[in-house]
């Protein structure tokens, strides 16, 4: 019987989007375009989901130039892959302020082994997008940046969450990073009927950027809401 992390690992080994973005929209796909990403991946989730276990889902946006667009691992850099996973990324280093949240709340929940027995962390788009802004530079687009861009890549998030919910996903919760990423997972919910219940925590970059000086406070928060809907 394939294990969680057996069923995560082929997932995107396997992830592909196909759909006919506009010309200024790239797709950041590390799992197919990086070759030290299935490595980390293998000792990662090879780690911590290497059980049978349910677990509740958490989902970002879609995987950032400097997290999981490097790493293959969402809101995971490499400083914290060391510093709090043991695993150690010689070819490349990155560092991502989202990341830094998200692990202060892992170590406030219990650390990382009981953290990753209880969640599994992925994004509504489990592919990164990239746009080029008026300066020629590439930045961070979100799936929901566009009506039209979120319309041609509804079909990927449906099929990629369904895919995702059959590793052994509870659906009776899922919690989303950011209001606004839970407004779309909402409506593709109310078509779906994927999760009983969304509930919001405010996105970690807006905590880093806007609210830094509240930190503890939003890791608190996340804390126990993460313990109460268990």
């Amino acid at each position: 019987m394939s294990t969680f992390a057996d069923q995560v690992i082929k997932f995107h080994q396997n992830l592909s989007l196909e759909a006919d973005l506009p010309q200024e929209i790239q797709v950041l796909n590390p799992y197919q375009n990086n070759p030290v990403v299935p490595e980390i991946m293998e000792k990662f989730y090879g780690k911590y989901f290497d059980d049978n276990q349910k677990r509740k889902l958490i989902v970002g946006i879609n995987p950032g130039r400097f997290g999981a667009g490097m790493t293959g691992i969402p809101f995971t850099d490499t400083k914290r892959l060391y510093e709090y996973c043991g695993i150690k990324i010689e070819e490349f280093e990155t560092h991502e302020p989202s990341s830094v949240f998200v692990y202060e709340v892992i170590e406030a929940f219990g650390g990382v082994e009981e953290f990753y027995r209880d969640f599994y962390i992925n994004s509504v788009c489990p592919l990164g997008l990239i746009r080029k802004n008026k300066k020629d530079n590439w930045v961070n687009c979100n799936y929901y940046d566009s009506a039209d861009l979120f319309k041609m890549i509804k079909p990927f998030i449906i099929s990629t969450l369904k895919q995702q919910i059959s590793f052994g996903i509870d659906t009776s919760v899922v919690f989303s990073f950011g209001k606004k990423n839970a407004d779309f997972l909402r409506k593709i919910n109310e078509e779906e009927k994927l999760f009983e219940k969304i509930v919001v925590l405010s996105h970690p970059r807006y905590i880093i950027q806007y609210q830094f000086k509240n930190k503890k406070n939003y890791v608190d928060k996340y804390v126990k809401s993460l313990i109460k809907n268990l």
